[in-house]
C-alpha cells in the first residue's frame, strides 16, 4: 500500500563530530517486533469500528444524504441511530413516538424480517405490527461487513505480514507490528545491519528525523513529564506508520463502499479500542506510549472492556469512584480484594498495559437464530413452521461461508427452548457423509423438538433458538475413486512393465529354493489401484528376500471377470480402456518397472539383470535368519525383537494358564501360626484321616481336630 513519502536519515548521523545519544530501544525490541511479540516496546496495535454500522448499511442502501437523520427500527425499539440524528438527542432507550417526537425529520427503517412461510428474508413496510408472525434477519448487514473486511486484508500485506482479527460485525483489530517492522527496514537501512558487537541488547541509533506529519490524526497530548520539542524515538515512528496504514484502510473502505469508520492507533488492543471512540465519526486517534497515562487520566475506568459489567459495579462501589485517576491511588493489596488475579489484572488494565494476542481469524464460529414468542408458542406445529424460518436463515448464511463447495462446514447442531423459568438444551452432530442440505438441517432440527416434546412440559414456549457450530474447514483435494484407477497410456506400459518382469521371473525360477514358499493370491483389491510406495503390504512382504522376486508378477485381469466391461477390458488394445493390474508386493524396483517402460530410462533406472539379480538374492540371503516357531525369514536385525516377541506370547499364555486354574480351585488366605486347611474336602470323610495313609484320594488332607 503507499504511503507519505519519508526523507532518508542516514545512517549513524553525526553532530559536531560525535555521534548522537542512542535511542531506548534495543536491537532485541525490533526483532521482537518482527514476530508480533506482546511485550514489545515498539509494538502497533490498530481498532477499526464502523460508524453506526447498521444505521450507514440503510444510508447506502437507500441512497439518503449522509446529514439527513435516519434510525433502525426493531419491533418498537431502536437498534441504531446515525450522527445526524444523535444531534437531537436520540438514543436507543426511547421509543419510536419519542424519537419521531424529538426528530420529525426522522427517517425509520424497519429491519429486514423472515415471513412465516417465505423463503427468503425481505424488508416489509409494516413488519413492527406482525412481531409474532416475523423474524429479524441481520443479513444486509453481515454481507456489508464480509466486503469491509475484504477490502481491510486487502490493504494490508499477505501472511504472515498480515494478522486481523474479527472482534464483531462492525469491528477488527490488527496487529501492524511485523508490517510496520518491514517497513522500518526499508526506509532506514541503518536499522538492516546486525547489532554492534554481535549484541542484540545494544541500543539503536537515534532516528535522524526530528519532526512527524501526523497528518490529520487526532494526537492526544502528551504526559506531563514529555514535551513535543523532545525528539521522536523509533516508538513515535512506528506509531506514524501504523496511522499511515490505517488511514487508507479506512480511505479504501470509504472510496469503495461509501461507509465511514474511525480508527485507534496504540501499543495493545485496549489502548487502540478505546482510541478508535475517541473521536467519532471517521476520525482516528493516536495514542503514543508518551501520552498513555494522560488520555486514561481523564477516563472512565467503566468504559473499559469487560469493566462495564457486573465487575465494574463492583469496583465502583467499593471504591467509591468510577475514574481511573482516583483508581490509580490504591495500592495493589488493595485492588486485590476483589480477588488477587482481578486484581493484579486491573492494576496493570488502568495502567495502560495489555499483553492480549490479536487472534487472526475473521470466520465465524458459530451461526443462531432465534425467537422470543408474544404471544407464546402453544403446539409442536407452531414450533416446526419457526423451525422451518431458522433453518432457512442458516442454511442461506451457511451458503455464503462455502458449504456447498466444501469450503467449511459446522459439525454439531442446537436447539435451546425456554417454558417459563426451564430452559433446556438438546445437541446432535451433523453427518459428515451425507450432502449439507436444508432439508437435512430441517430433519435434525425436528428431531430435537421433538426431543423436547418428549421430556415433557414444552408449552407454552416462550423463546426457540437454532443454531449451529464447531465449523471446520473442508478437506481439500480429495479424489473420487476414479483417481485411483490406471488407466490408457499409462495402464499399457504398466502392463509391459509387468511382462518384462515376469519373464525374468520366469528366469530366476531354476535359481530359487527348492523349498516351497507361500504366495500371494493374484486376486484381491489391490490390482485395481496405482502402486503406492512404503505400504503395509510391502514391508510385510519384505521380511522374505526369496518371496520379493517371486511375487513380483503381474496379471491383466483378475479372477471375477465375467463382467461384460472386464472382457472388453481384457480383449481390447484401445488406449482408453481401464486396464486393471495387481500391484507389486514390494516397493524395491517397482516404481522403474511399474511405471515406465525399461526401453525409454537410462541404464542407471533400468531393471537390474539376471545375474545382479542372483548377487542381490545372495546377499538378502545372508542377512536374514529362519525362525523355526514361525516359520518366517525376518532380517537380522528383527532377530531379538522377534525372539523378545514370542517369549511376551510364551509369558501371556502361561499367565492365562494360571488364571484358569486359581479360578477353578481357589485357595484359601492361610493365617500364620494356624494350621493351614485344605483346598477341598470331601464329604463324609473320618476327621482325623491323614494325607498319607493308602488309599486317600488326591486332594484330601486330613484335619487335625482336638490336636494341641
Amino acid at each position: 500500500m503507499s504511503s507519505q513519502p519519508f526523507v532518508q536519515s542516514s545512517p549513524f548521523p553525526t553532530t559536531s563530530g560525535s555521534y548522537r545519544r542512542k535511542s531506548k530501544f534495543t536491537f532485541k525490541h525490533l526483532s521482537q517486533l518482527s514476530h508480533y511479540s506482546t511485550t514489545c516496546p515498539l509494538r502497533v496495535i490498530a481498532h477499526i469500528d464502523l460508524d453506526a454500522f447498521y444505521a450507514q448499511c440503510e444510508m447506502v442502501r437507500l441512497g439518503v444524504p449522509e446529514d439527513q437523520p435516519l434510525a433502525v427500527q426493531q419491533w418498537q425499539g431502536l437498534i441504531a441511530i446515525n450522527y445526524p440524528a444523535r444531534k437531537f438527542g436520540l438514543n436507543r432507550h426511547i421509543t419510536n413516538t419519542e424519537a419521531h417526537k424529538l426528530c420529525p425529520e426522522l427517517i425509520l427503517q424497519h429491519v429486514a424480517t423472515w415471513k412465516e412461510g417465505d423463503e427468503k428474508w425481505a424488508y416489509h413496510e409494516d413488519a413492527a405490527k406482525h412481531i409474532a408472525t416475523h423474524k429479524v434477519s441481520l443479513d444486509p448487514y453481515r454481507r456489508e461487513s464480509k466486503k469491509i473486511f475484504a477490502i481491510i486484508k486487502d490493504c494490508l500485506p499477505a501472511a504472515p505480514l498480515q494478522r486481523v482479527e474479527k472482534a464483531s460485525i462492525d469491528e477488527v483489530f490488527i496487529d501492524l507490528s511485523a508490517q510496520i517492522h518491514s517497513v522500518l527496514l526499508d526506509r532506514y537501512p541503518e536499522l538492516q545491519g546486525p547489532p554492534p558487537y554481535d549484541d542484540p541488547t545494544e541500543y539503536l541509533p537515534r532516528p535522524s528525523i526530528t519532526a512527524l506529519n501526523w497528518d490529520t490524526d487526532a494526537l492526544v497530548d502528551l504526559d506531563a513529564s514529555e514535551t513535543e520539542d523532545d525528539d521522536p524515538d523509533w516508538d513515535d515512528i512506528a506509531m506514524l506508520i501504523g496511522s499511515e496504514i490505517v488511514r487508507s484502510a479506512r480511505a479504501k473502505i470509504r472510496e469503495e463502499l461509501k461507509y465511514t469508520c474511525s480508527g485507534g492507533v496504540a501499543r495493545n488492543k485496549m489502548l487502540a479500542k478505546l482510541g478508535s471512540g475517541h473521536k467519532k465519526p471517521n476520525q482516528q486517534t493516536v495514542i503514543r506510549n508518551r501520552a498513555v497515562q494522560h488520555f486514561l487520566g481523564d477516563l472512565k475506568f467503566t468504559k473499559i472492556r469487560n469493566l462495564g459489567g457486573k465487575l465494574g459495579d463492583e469496583v465502583v462501589s467499593m471504591f467509591n469512584t468510577d475514574t481511573i485517576k482516583e483508581l490509580l491511588e490504591q495500592p495493589l493489596e488493595q485492588l486485590k480484594r476483589l480477588g488477587d488475579d482481578t486484581g493484579s489484572w486491573l492494576y496493570e488494565t488502568i495502567r495502560g498495559e495489555d499483553h492480549s494476542e490479536v487472534n487472526p481469524r475473521t470466520q465465524i464460529k458459530s451461526m443462531l437464530s432465534a425467537k422470543s414468542f408474544r404471544p407464546f408458542v402453544n403446539t409442536f406445529e407452531q414450533a416446526v413452521r419457526w423451525l422451518r424460518i431458522f433453518v432457512a436463515d442458516i442454511f442461506s448464511r451457511c451458503v455464503e461461508e462455502g458449504v456447498l463447495e466444501n469450503k467449511r462446514r459446522p459439525k454439531t447442531i442446537n436447539l435451546h427452548h425456554r417454558q417459563g423459568s426451564q430452559t433446556r438444551s438438546k445437541q446432535s452432530p451433523i453427518p459428515q457423509g451425507k450432502a449439507f442440505t436444508e432439508e437435512m438441517l430441517f430433519d435434525l432440527a425436528k428431531n430435537l423438538l421433538a426431543q423436547v416434546v418428549v421430556d415433557g412440559r414444552a408449552w407454552p414456549c416462550a423463546n426457540l433458538s437454532l443454531s449451529v457450530g464447531g465449523f471446520e474447514d473442508g478437506v481439500a483435494d480429495n479424489k473420487g475413486i476414479g483417481g485411483f484407477l490406471v488407466r490408457g497410456e499409462e495402464a499399457k506400459a504398466m502392463l509391459t512393465s509387468g511382462r518384462h518382469a515376469s519373464d525374468a521371473q520366469t528366469e530366476m525360477k531354476g535359481l530359487q529354493p527348492s523349498e516351497k514358499r507361500r504366495k500371494v493370491e493374484s486376486g484381491g483389491i489391490q490390482r485395481f489401484f496405482i502402486p503406492r510406495e512404503g505400504s503395509r503390504d510391502d514391508v510385510e512382504q519384505s521380511h522374505d528376500p526369496f518371496r520379493r522376486e517371486e511375487d513380483r508378477d503381474y496379471s491383466e485381469l483378475g479372477s471375477n471377470s465375467d463382467s461384460p466391461e472386464a472382457i472388453d477390458a481384457a480383449h481390447s488394445d484401445e488406449a482408453g480402456r481401464l486396464t486393471l493390474l495387481k500391484r507389486p508386493s514390494t516397493p524395491e524396483n517397482h516404481d522403474v518397472e511399474a511405471d515406465i517402460p525399461p526401453d525409454f530410462l537410462p541404464p542407471s533406472a533400468q531393471p537390474q539383470s539376471l545375474s545382479q539379480r542372483i548377487n542381490h538374492f545372495q546377499q538378502q540371503s545372508l542377512d536374514t535368519y529362519f525362525c523355526s516357531r514361525c516359520s518366517t525369514h525376518l532380517p537380522l536385525t528383527d532377530q531379538a525383537e522377534h525372539q523378545d516377541w514370542h517369549f511376551a506370547k510364551d509369558l501371556e499364555k502361561d499367565l492365562q494358564a494360571q488364571e484358569r486354574s486359581n479360578f477353578d480351585t481357589p485357595t484359601p488366605r492361610h493365617t500364620p501360626g494356624l494350621p493351614q486347611k485344605s483346598q477341598s474336602r470331601g464329604r463324609g470323610r473320618p476327621v482325623g484321616s491323614s494325607s498319607t495313609v493308602k488309599g486317600r484320594e488326591k486332594g484330601q488332607q486330613q484335619l487335625a481336630f482336638g490336636k494341641q
